[in-house]
């Protein structure tokens, strides 16, 4: 080789910048949206209360795809999520509100009927051999019906002001602490997924059955722990939905159930590229209703929230496998 020859990077070193390019894509969308919105609209996107309205309303949606992530990282679907958080908000407030019982007992029964929900999803779904999809829709309208029932189809109001001040009205650097609640879950289901052993058996029952099962992984107690606490977070859901509103309407909530698939495979593209993670899937709530928040400013019609919803899970779920592809996968 000659003193003028050009050294060839090794190919690993621009391997390398592409994951990392992939890593922080949404995030840096996210700033370029930000940056945006800001020249569009100054006075009405670029102020606390916008963003402070932004991050206390998604806690809701934050923590219902979280609840889901659970089931996606082992390999299945819950569709039965947010009729669970329905359910669980008007168990509360028929609870706390028409029969008087304290709120920490009505929230206690809520979370342990979320917890039910979710064994009875797993029961089917393993003992029958049955698609997860198929359960779990079977399992939501089923506890839809059930909330009509249990509400007359009206609208409960009065739930415990001790509540509501817990989730929305203390705040905390001006933002309600509904969203605080949603970031500690976020980085304590990271942590569980990135250095316990617990969380290394759901991914590896997610990336392949049959290998986890031949390394001693025992598959059908892991995916069934996993729509326990998908029940359990989709109740927990419900029980901040109740806190934010005061009330319990049996005829809302539900609609959450596309956002929250949107953000969890939007969330499969980044930090993690390739794995459902909890921190991918907050980025991924949050540059999803900035783009909602900014497109409403600029004078958008109100459909635009399911054109972008619909949009975004489409697109998700195609970067989502196209990463997953190429991605490597890695347990140690």
């Amino acid at each position: 080789m000659t003193a003028s020859s050009t050294e060839i990077p090794p190919p690993g070193r621009s391997i390398a910048w592409k994951t990392e390019i992939e890593r922080f894509a949404l995030l840096g969308a996210w700033a370029l949206l930000v940056a945006a919105f800001a020249l569009a609209i100054p006075d009405t996107f670029l102020n606390w209360r916008t963003f402070s309205s932004m991050f206390g309303s998604q806690a809701v949606l934050v923590v219902l795809a979280l609840a889901i992530l659970v089931p996606l990282t082992a390999g299945d679907f819950d569709l039965s999520a947010a009729n669970v958080l329905v359910f669980s908000s008007m168990l509360i407030a028929v609870t706390n509100v028409q029969l008087g019982l304290p709120i920490v007992g009505s929230i206690l029964i809520a979370l342990a009927v979320g917890a039910i929900v979710g064994a009875i999803n797993a029961f089917f779904i393993l003992y029958f051999r049955i698609h997860s999809l198929i359960v779990t829709l079977g399992v939501g309208t089923f506890l839809g019906g059930l909330t009509l029932s249990i509400s007359n189809s009206r609208t409960i109001s009065g739930v415990s002001m001790a509540l509501v001040e817990r989730v929305v009205i203390d705040r905390l650097f001006g933002i309600p602490m509904a969203f605080y609640y949603g970031l500690a879950l976020a980085l304590v289901m990271w942590w569980v997924l990135e250095f316990t052993v617990t969380g290394r058996k759901l991914l590896f029952a997610g990336r392949g059955r049959d290998v986890a099962r031949l390394n001693g992984v025992r598959v059908d107690r892991v995916r069934t722990s996993a729509f326990v606490v998908s029940g359990t977070l989709s109740a927990l859901a419900g029980v901040l939905y109740a806190g934010m509103t005061g009330s319990a309407d049996p005829n809302s909530g539900a609609s959450l159930l596309l956002p929250a698939f949107a953000a969890a495979f939007l969330g499969a593209t980044t930090l993690y590229p390739g794995r459902f993670n909890p921190l991918g899937t907050l980025l991924a709530v949050y540059f999803l209703i900035t783009g909602i928040t900014g497109l409403t400013m600029l004078g958008a019609d109100a459909y635009v929230q399911s054109l972008f919803y619909g949009g975004a899970l489409v697109v998700a779920v195609s970067l989502s496998q196209l990463v997953r592809g190429r991605a490597p996968q890695s347990f140690g």
